[in-house]
């Protein structure tokens, strides 16, 4: 059946998007939640007039949601997590962890508007937040491990490689100095084969 939807419904459309959905959802949860309304002829004229009168309101309402999406640009929302051994994640960030990291840097964003699909390990995953119909943002998310040692930068590995080198040629060095020469070996015993002077 078609209907037209009263308010944004993530997955579903936009208010006063012409949708088709399933007698039964829209019949049984939509229309009596006062979501939707039947897509009657009647019912698309005065969407039609409404959407004429409202089109300055509706350009000031796309204008207002870029300004909020503007707000995420270059934003990447990195989650430490308790991590398994098997690199499985206890519990799972969803969208409302992504929402909650966002409020931390400042950035106030309804979970209601953003999907995720669920992360249960550690990588890469992308949110979107849905300002409006024709504004979408993603937002990198990047899942860590909770005590997981940080990645060293290329400088500090080339340090590490460094120092270790040098034990390693010192260490050699040490070893030279410690195995005595045939000189000094055989000097000894002519000291002890030599009589003293009477």
């Amino acid at each position: 059946m078609d209907i037209i939807l009263k308010e944004d419904i993530i997955g579903l459309g936009y208010k006063n998007d012409i949708v088709n959905v399933k007698d039964g959802y829209g019949r049984n949860y939509l229309i009596p939640k006062g979501k939707a309304v039947i897509a009657s002829k009647s019912a698309k004229k005065i969407l039609e007039e409404n959407l004429k009168q409202q089109a300055s309101k509706l350009a000031a309402q796309k204008e207002a949601a870029e300004k909020r999406a503007e707000a995420l640009t270059d934003v990447v929302v990195e989650v430490s997590a308790k991590v398994s051994s098997g690199g499985q994640l206890y519990g799972s960030v969803n969208a409302a962890t992504v929402a909650d990291e966002l409020s931390k840097k400042g950035i106030e964003i309804d979970r209601k508007i953003i999907t995720m699909r669920e992360a249960r390990k550690v990588g890469e995953y992308e949110a979107v937040a849905h300002f409006h119909k024709d504004v979408e943002v993603k937002i990198p998310v990047k899942v860590v491990a909770e005590n997981a040692p940080a990645e060293a930068t290329p400088a500090e590995e080339k340090k590490k490689a460094k120092a270790s080198e040098a034990v390693k040629t010192e260490s050699s060095a040490e070893a030279k100095d410690e195995t005595p020469t045939e000189t000094e070996e055989k000097a000894p015993e002519a000291e002890a084969e030599t009589p003293a002077a009477e």
